[in-house]
């Protein structure tokens, strides 16, 4: 039988959310995420929100060089990911956004069977 994880092996990224609490409350809300997977992370995730991501980035310090750009394999999703350290341990902001269809595209559902 497995011991379970107590939820001080997550100090480091609910500290983070309280500094953030405190110093950042003006900053948009991202997805907040922490896992006994990976209990020393916290990930901030936008969706359909990049302004925001590039807010949390600046106010963190992440270089616009540091940020990682994908397309998920759909062609539809842009990805950017960074990482940094804070309040002894790694914050993970991920943005998810759209990827409008070329015009004069149709959708399959526009195409019918």
């Amino acid at each position: 039988m497995n011991t379970p994880m107590p939820l001080s092996s997550m100090a480091a990224p609910l500290m983070a959310l309280r500094i953030f609490d405190d110093e950042y409350r003006h900053l948009p809300a991202p997805c907040v995420t922490i896992s006994t997977v990976y209990p020393d992370l916290l990930e901030l995730s936008f969706h359909d929100d990049a302004d925001g991501f590039e807010t949390w980035c600046q106010a963190l310090g992440i270089r616009p060089r540091a940020v990682q750009h994908s397309v998920h394999s759909d062609g539809r999703t842009s990805v950017m990911k960074a990482v940094t350290n804070y309040s002894g341990g790694p914050v993970k902001l991920i943005c998810f956004t759209t990827i409008p269809a070329p015009e004069g595209t149709r959708s399959r559902a526009e195409v019918g069977p």
